[in-house]
């Protein structure tokens, strides 16, 4: 598992990665190392973090009846695999480090204690199981995506967010809120960083596989002087101004392929409900494929 970087420009595959392995039980858990400061126009039309849950709650679903389908009668909802991969938490950022007193205590990373790496509550699939596994999670995902056209309408708004993302990275006000942002923490005794993106991403922190900070005397300075500039200038407000203005005219330019977008999710969520509303008490039923 590959713990997730800056959003800004990798947007559309995480949340293609998101959809089409919704299924795999090693999904990372998102954390939210900083504040919030809204939503934005394109938030309607993407996966949200319910849709994930729901998604993997049916998957889990679909799959344990396959599997019974298979011979596998007590396949359980959450399994591990048969030797344990590599489980890795994902950091959800938009504008780097803003609660100032996380970047006291843990700097460019979290609290370990608090947001343990996720892992299934399962039994381990044996060998035949997991034989068995990747056609049925196959068959789950398929049927999850019934009626979407995948390759033109699903999750438009992630594609797009590249090109979106790109066009907000090249404002001029932005360039400029960073100048300000970036003089201010180098006036303070720390590498002049040319955005926020650096700072959050500097190697020298030493994250480990897991995405979390060695949580250093100078990590955590620098990332409490990151805190503060940006509060001192705005720099947080200003970037997601920026970024909802391109949005916005994004949305107006491509209205009927958003609105295709939205359908596309909707119909998504629909047969996520169908599953869970089927599937989602008593024992697995075993469907005949006759």
């Amino acid at each position: 598992m590959v713990w997730r970087g800056w959003r800004l420009g990798a947007t559309a595959g995480v949340a293609m990665l998101a959809a089409f392995c919704a299924s795999g039980p090693e999904r990372p858990e998102v954390i939210r190392t900083a504040s919030d400061p809204g939503p934005l126009p394109a938030d309607r039309y993407d996966y949200t973090p319910q849709d994930y849950q729901r998604s993997r709650q049916a998957s889990a679903l679909l799959i344990r009846q396959c599997m019974a389908n298979r011979g596998h009668r007590d396949f359980p909802l959450d399994p591990r695999y048969p030797s344990d991969p590599l489980v890795a938490t994902a950091v959800s950022t938009d504008y780097g480090a803003l609660d100032l007193d996380t970047a006291r205590r843990w700097g460019y990373g979290w609290d370990p204690a608090k947001h343990p790496a996720v892992r299934p509550k399962g039994r381990r699939m044996t060998n035949a199981e997991y034989a068995d596994w990747p056609a049925c999670n196959a068959d789950a995902s398929r049927r999850l995506m019934q009626g979407i056209n995948l390759k033109r309408d699903w999750l438009y708004a992630s594609r797009r967010a590249i090109e979106v993302d790109k066009a907000v990275k090249r404002d001029p006000r932005l360039h400029a809120a960073w100048g300000v942002w970036s003089r201010c923490v180098a006036e303070q005794g720390f590498t002049r960083y040319p955005d926020p993106v650096a700072a959050y991403t500097d190697d020298a922190w030493q994250r480990e596989s897991d995405g979390n900070t060695r949580h250093t005397q100078r990590e955590r300075a620098t990332a409490v002087a990151d805190v503060t500039c940006k509060r001192r200038h705005h720099t947080a407000e200003l970037w997601h101004a920026v970024r909802a203005q391109k949005q916005a005219a994004d949305i107006t330019r491509h209205r009927d392929r958003y609105t295709a977008g939205l359908q596309a999710l909707r119909t998504y969520r629909a047969n996520i409900a169908e599953v869970l509303r089927k599937l989602g008490q008593g024992p697995a039923p075993v469907v005949d494929r006759q």
